[in-house]
């Protein structure tokens, strides 16, 4: 595995795996890495050629309350799980490789960076499509593989890709779970015993919408109500959004009539979780 810092090496890199034809998959992480990223790594070698992952804690998506200096970062232990997989390039700059001095440009894809978590968190989808952008201009992939529990980034990342005609296939990967069914996050290591168990609601909140659904219900603010009431049987967490939106637009639906996103975000004690499932009527 060719371990690249610097733009110029990357970009070489990447050139290399490029030639003859091959057909380049990116994996774009902030590190701590655990079983849902290696999934996408696993897919992207599975599709592509070669792969190439980064590791870029990106500052511009962190809120000034947020947790960017206690963002668990584990270089080595990451460098050799990526080994394990085969993964041909990493690209893990300093930030200020990518934020050079100066640098006051940004990509903002609006109407769709406001809305869920961007609602919550003010500003972090412009820096999840600044980076992204950056990283997809610099690699140059045929192919990024993202996790389908970032939903809301994923639908703002397809609309940056498809307004600025970048050349990249977007993959989405399923989410992946703990045995029990809380989403694996690189958050969930800042929970302790207790909040590990009481971070079950956003499942269980996830799973009363969907048997809602199947038992016939199709109004969204009904199946919205009874996931609430599940979150308000666990009255130590502080639930952010619970909303059931087109997955593209990331507007609310009124009825549940086509292919739909059931987004949850909530705090579990200091730490804000995600999830999400799709129905499919």
């Amino acid at each position: 595995m060719k371990i690249c810092s610097t733009i110029s090496e990357a970009r070489a890199a990447c050139r290399d795996a490029r030639s003859s034809s091959k057909r380049l998959g990116v994996v774009p992480t902030m590190g701590a890495l655990h079983e849902g990223h290696l999934s996408l790594v696993r897919a992207a070698k599975a599709q592509c050629d070669a792969v190439a992952v980064s590791i870029f804690v990106n500052p511009t998506q962190f809120g000034p309350k947020e947790d960017l200096s206690k963002y668990p970062r584990q270089f080595d232990r990451d460098c050799r799980l990526l080994e394990k997989e085969a993964v041909d390039i990493l690209f893990a700059p300093p930030v200020e490789e990518m934020y050079p001095p100066g640098a006051v440009t940004w990509v903002l894809v609006e109407g769709l960076s406001e809305k869920l978590d961007g609602r919550s968190r003010p500003g972090h989808f412009r820096g999840v499509t600044t980076i992204v952008a950056k990283l997809f201009h610099i690699l140059e992939p045929d192919t990024a593989f993202f996790g389908q529990k970032d939903a809301a980034q994923l639908a703002v990342i397809r609309r940056m890709v498809r307004d600025l005609d970048f050349p990249v296939e977007i993959v989405a990967c399923p989410i992946v779970r703990e045995p029990d069914g809380l989403a694996m996050s690189s958050r969930n290591a800042y929970l302790n015993g207790e909040e590990r168990v009481r971070a079950l609601v956003l499942q269980r909140s996830l799973q009363q919408a969907q048997q809602g659904f199947q038992a016939g219900e199709r109004n969204a603010v009904n199946l919205i109500s009874a996931a609430k009431e599940v979150f308000a049987r666990e009255p130590q967490t502080v639930l952010d959004y619970f909303e059931i939106v087109d997955p593209d637009t990331l507007d609310p639906v009124e009825r549940v009539s086509q292919k739909t996103l059931v987004a949850v975000a909530a705090h579990v004690g200091a730490t804000r979780l995600i999830d999400n499932l799709v129905l499919e009527p």
